[in-house]
């Protein structure tokens, strides 16, 4: 069927199309849950896989192109394949066993297929694990058809996170709390903020903030800031110290680190050090509750279903926390964050919230 005549028939039907029938392909729903079974799928057999997000250009038109180009995929796509509705203006297909390049080969045959006058479609190739874009094949623009060598020569030839696509925004709700409680804690701890850096300039030399690049929402990059309680070149000498590093998995800590001050050791066991994340709570980089944030070299080293953790946005406080910190081991750490992650709900945030004070002032677990 030409793609004028599909045209036509969008704009009779006036609707949009069925999620289920059309081509075979699934429904957004079932589409997501075979996503997360891939998703478990290679991280335990390690087995990579790839997934294309197809997204009209133009609004006017957005309903003939998806039905065009659910029924060319119907054709194109191996057995293996799957294909579906990512939400009401996206197609998404996954590709298992594929590198991005592969990838893009089905999206331009899938794409160069729509008539020379109307507007290609916006791809997007997405990749899971993280790591595996490193070792992507790239193509030249010359091997491929002039309208794909136009996407090629604006630097989209690679691949993007699965996390970034499919990280869970902040409720409302959670929002709403996050705004009131970090303004409100700005505001009432303003004395002591002053009273801490007053004392972190007469302790040691150095700014009296630390700030530190950590992994978001998605494995988003964002500048995490906490009272300095360690030397100033802390950040070098952590090289000589990795082989008495404590704790299992990626993330470093010691008991006894020779980098911490003596005013540190009192902050960071009384978790007065981590009061200046309120900030980043407030601009919505982190939430009140919410797995702790991880350095981005340590969070990119963590298996791959430890890396879920990124799903949701980072916390100041979560089960970790109140359960024993750094007396537990980090596989455990991240089944704590897993088990938050599934079961986010007002009741659970305000519940940890509360049971987050003694923990702070009992000092479980605190290094």
């Amino acid at each position: 069927m030409r793609f004028e005549k599909i045209l036509r028939t969008a704009r009779k039907l006036a609707v949009r199309p069925p999620r289920n029938d059309w081509a075979g392909l699934h429904p957004p729903a079932q589409l997501h849950r075979l996503i997360e079974c891939e998703r478990a799928r290679t991280d335990r057999n390690g087995d990579p896989f790839t997934l294309i997000t197809l997204t009209p250009r133009h609004p006017e038109s957005d309903q003939a192109t998806l039905l065009y180009l659910a029924r060319v995929l119907k054709h194109r796509l191996r057995l293996i394949d799957e294909a579906g509705w990512l939400n009401d203006r996206q197609l998404a297909v996954i590709l298992p066993s594929t590198p991005a390049a592969g990838a893009w080969k089905v999206a331009d045959d899938v794409c160069l297929s729509v008539p020379p006058n109307q507007p290609l479609p916006v791809c997007k190739v997405y990749c899971y694990p993280a790591d595996w874009l490193e070792n992507r094949e790239e193509r030249s623009a010359p091997e491929v058809q002039p309208r794909a060598a136009e996407r090629i020569s604006s630097g989209a030839n690679s691949g993007e996170p699965l996390e970034a696509l499919f990280s869970r925004p902040l409720p409302a709700w959670k929002r709403a709390i996050d705004v009131l409680g970090a303004g409100a804690g700005l505001a009432l701890l303003a004395p002591l903020f002053g009273a801490v850096a007053v004392a972190i300039k007469i302790a040691s030399p150095g700014p009296v903030l630390f700030r530190q690049t950590r992994s978001g929402r998605g494995g988003r990059p964002f500048a995490m800031y906490k009272f300095r309680s360690m030397v100033v070149d802390a950040e070098r000498k952590k090289a000589d110290l990795l082989s008495f590093n404590e704790q299992d998995g990626p993330a470093f800590k010691i008991a006894a680190d020779p980098r911490v001050t003596r005013l540190g050791r009192f902050l960071r066991s009384t978790s007065i050090d981590e009061l200046p994340q309120l900030w980043n709570v407030l601009r919505g980089e982190m939430s009140l509750v919410g797995p702790r944030p991880l350095p981005c070299d340590e969070s990119k080293a963590c298996l791959g279903w430890q890396r879920r953790r990124l799903d949701v946005t980072p916390g100041l406080t979560c089960i970790w926390q109140v359960k024993g910190r750094s007396r537990v081991s980090f596989s455990e750490w991240c089944r704590m964050d897993l088990q938050y992650v599934a079961r986010r709900g007002v009741r659970q945030d305000l519940t940890l919230l509360l049971l987050t004070l003694p923990a702070v002032l009992l000092r479980k677990g605190a290094r």
